[in-house]
């Protein structure tokens, strides 16, 4: 499907600097640019590709300024990363989508399925299932007794979702994802091996939230284990029983947090970030990757590093000296010998 400059520049509310009846068909990256395809410029970096790329069209911020003649038409917006999201969501929307149930697949008559909904081959709904409107369950998906999904989730194929656990709207998950497993809870006994602690409660997801591929959240011991609307989970993150990740905090690949800890809203969390167990971390913080978190952080807005981590600015200063030690240590002992001379 073609759409021209002027087309998408009312659908974004921007502005065509450049010839409006261009069309394209296709994105590209600004780099690897080709004649009838859409690109975008945001990131400073860039700027010398918007010279000499070959896309049809540019999508870029109202302020910037062009050192010299760009070839390609522009559309100026207030964002040109949320502009393309926007388009792409448009896109993705456009794509037909399944709808009905396949076979072989099994749905317990005691479930109840809504309007539009597509139930993959060898899919599992079990007893008393609630799927909503539009959900999407892709082949391989299980789905156990008593869970709900609100309207037009996505499952993908081979997701799990265990027994009692509830989920949201407009929610997607990613292949290989694993909801209300158990959590790792172990009694040690007088004998040095481990009883088993059952664990009862589910996990409750709310709405609009986008977990990636392999990642799990268990189940809690009692109660819940919550993630609120707009969370966003990368591939293989360990959340961990009893856990609460609260609105629009997003998470990068590998970071695990243990049992009972809390994280706040709008919190940001690089990779591989560790989290001990029964802690807080307050709202809007932010933590760089490979961080390791072993203490509650109850300053709103702060933004933390290291391992055991801290104040970011503090971090950086210490990070120039101890990168520098190996230095100081040939300084000091070639001071110490000086010293045994002198003294002799």
């Amino acid at each position: 499907m073609n759409f021209t400059a002027n087309d998408i520049a009312e659908f974004l509310n921007g502005e065509v600097e450049g010839d409006g009846a261009v069309s394209v068909n296709n994105v590209s990256k600004i780099e690897e640019g080709e004649f009838g395809t859409l690109s975008f410029l945001a990131n400073p970096k860039y700027v010398h590709y918007i010279y000499e790329t070959k896309s049809s069209i540019v999508l870029v911020n109202k302020d910037f300024v062009a050192d010299k003649k760009i070839a390609a038409t522009l559309i100026r917006v207030e964002d040109a990363y949320q502009a393309l999201a926007q388009l792409l969501e448009m896109y993705e929307q456009s794509k037909p989508k399944h709808v009905g149930i396949e076979q072989p697949s099994f749905v317990s008559k005691t479930a109840t399925v809504g309007e539009q909904v597509y139930i993959g081959a060898f899919a599992y709904v079990g007893s008393n299932v609630k799927l909503g409107k539009n959900v999407q369950l892709f082949p391989h998906v299980y789905v156990g007794d008593n869970v709900t999904i609100g309207d037009n989730t996505v499952l993908n194929s081979g997701v799990k979702v265990y027994a009692g656990c509830e989920i949201g709207a407009e929610c997607i998950f990613h292949s290989g994802v694993v909801i209300g497993g158990d959590g790792f809870g172990f009694a040690p006994s007088s004998a040095n091996d481990y009883k088993k602690v059952p664990q009862v409660g589910n996990v409750v997801i709310e709405d609009h939230v986008e977990i990636g591929a392999n990642t799990c959240v268990d189940r809690a011991t009692m109660g819940s284990t919550f993630i609120r609307k707009g969370v966003k989970l990368d591939n293989l993150i360990q959340v961990a029983h009893n856990v609460e990740i609260d609105e629009n905090t997003v998470i990068a690949a590998q970071t695990g947090v243990a049992g009972s800890s809390k994280i706040g809203k709008n919190c940001m969390i690089g990779g591989q970030v560790g989290f001990a167990g029964h802690m807080s971390i307050a709202d809007e913080v932010k933590i760089a990757a490979q961080s390791g978190v072993g203490k509650s952080i109850k300053k709103v807005g702060m933004v933390i590093q290291g391992s055991p981590a801290f104040e970011f600015g503090p971090y950086q200063k210490s990070y120039v000296l101890f990168k520098n030690l190996p230095k100081m240590r040939e300084q000091i002992m070639t001071m110490e010998k000086e010293l045994k001379e002198l003294k002799k």
